[in-house]
């Protein structure tokens, strides 16, 4: 029996987590060094300050690390404004993580990713902690398509053991088909106008019985809607579907799509129906999860939420540590924010154990995982649980 397809997931996904240590000029760069049973090289980093009301940054090295080349998921904004070097930001990756440098605006430019609390033990409203979360593509290394009739032309590189594609294109402003490599229909994309302030828009499989009909926004609290962002045409194992929304093709336009698709033991791509209740639904995924992204899709108003094995390294009440991904908010916790948002990560899946709506109103509810460890290796020894 195939328990899994990937026995050590630090080969593919990690999530690094560290303290700054720049004093104004003090420290210009800094490498930061994974510690998975693998080394990870990544290709698409998603940088968050812990412990500010700050933005989160995604970068991929398709585009190139740099300072105008950070995303923002809490905004519409263009990835070519720059405002994700203000801070610092990821400049190099290296064969195990990436280095960080300073930023551009001042002595203490650092607060995005390297920022140490002055010598008195403040901050002066500095972030002084991090986290990134990092997935494995092919080193930069990209394939070409060509633009054809109203088809898009443009590049991806993947990492199909791990079903994971990184697509840059140019849209055509009419409804075409994109080449994503994975050789699998991916489950879930999201896709950002590089150009102009638009928004992120994501395809899950599992939002909506006809998820090629509608589509979420990474950076609103707005619920699922109908449109024809994807065409109204499902993905297949070659090619994924625009249609003529700006958000994903308009003419002469660059666009960056996140692709994944799952793979058994290591990622799933889910939903599942809210109980109302503190004592919640388990979600079984096969695997301990190390990150988890979860949506309620049915009602506007409910935030994308993040919860990660490092930040959040046991399970108990009021110790989970979360994310508003479409927000410039730091971490909280219950005993900090007031808002229960209890949820236990298990050896096979994850387990809400809150009434929380965000979590668990009585809706529909998206979600993308990533594993710590398969619940069983392909040589049938199970994963120990937290």
């Amino acid at each position: 029996m195939a328990y899994t397809a990937i026995d050590d997931s630090s080969a593919h996904f990690q999530v690094a987590k560290w303290t700054g240590n720049s004093q104004g000029d003090a420290v210009a760069s800094r490498t930061i060094t994974n510690d998975g049973n693998s080394d990870l090289q990544p290709d698409m980093l998603w940088t968050i300050p812990t412990d500010i009301d700050s933005y989160n940054w995604i970068y991929d090295t398709t585009r190139g690390l740099a300072s105008n080349k950070g995303g923002n998921p809490a905004t519409s904004d263009a990835m070519t404004s720059g405002n994700g070097g203000v801070g610092g930001y990821p400049s190099a990756v290296t064969s195990d993580g990436f280095t960080v440098v300073k930023g551009s605006s001042g002595t203490v430019a650092t607060e995005y990713v390297n920022q140490a609390a002055h010598e008195d033990g403040t901050t002066s409203g500095f972030a002084t902690s991090y986290v990134a979360y990092q997935w494995k593509a092919n080193g930069g290394t990209r394939s070409t398509f060509t633009e054809s009739g109203d088809n898009p032309g443009g590049g991806y590189q993947v990492n199909t053991t791990a079903g994971f594609s990184i697509v840059d294109y140019t849209g055509t402003g009419a409804a075409g088909t994109i080449s994503h490599g994975l050789t699998v229909a991916p489950e879930v994309i999201i896709v950002k106008n590089i150009e102009a302030g638009e928004d992120w828009a994501v395809y899950h499989h599992k939002n909506t019985d006809a998820p090629e009909t509608d589509f979420l926004k990474l950076n609103t609290t707005a619920a699922t809607a109908d449109g024809t962002v994807w065409n109204d045409t499902a993905p297949t194992t070659s090619v994924f579907s625009v249609g003529t929304d700006a958000d994903v093709n308009s003419d002469g336009v660059t666009y960056i799509a996140y692709c994944w698709a799952g793979v058994k033991g290591f990622s799933k791509f889910g939903m599942y129906e809210g109980l109302a209740a503190a004592n919640g639904p388990f979600i079984y995924t096969g695997f301990k999860p190390a990150w988890i992204l979860i949506k309620n899709i049915d009602n506007v108003g409910f935030n994308w939420a993040v919860i990660d094995h490092k930040r959040t390294p046991f399970n108990g009440e009021g110790v989970a540590k979360w994310f508003w991904i479409d927000l410039a908010s730091k971490e909280f916790t219950d005993t900090d924010s007031g808002i229960d948002m209890d949820l236990d990560i298990l050896s096979n899946g994850f387990k809400i154990t809150t009434a929380r709506d965000e979590l668990n109103k009585a809706n529909t509810l998206v979600y993308m995982a990533f594993a710590e460890s398969p619940f069983v290796t392909s040589g049938g020894i199970p994963v120990t649980g937290r």
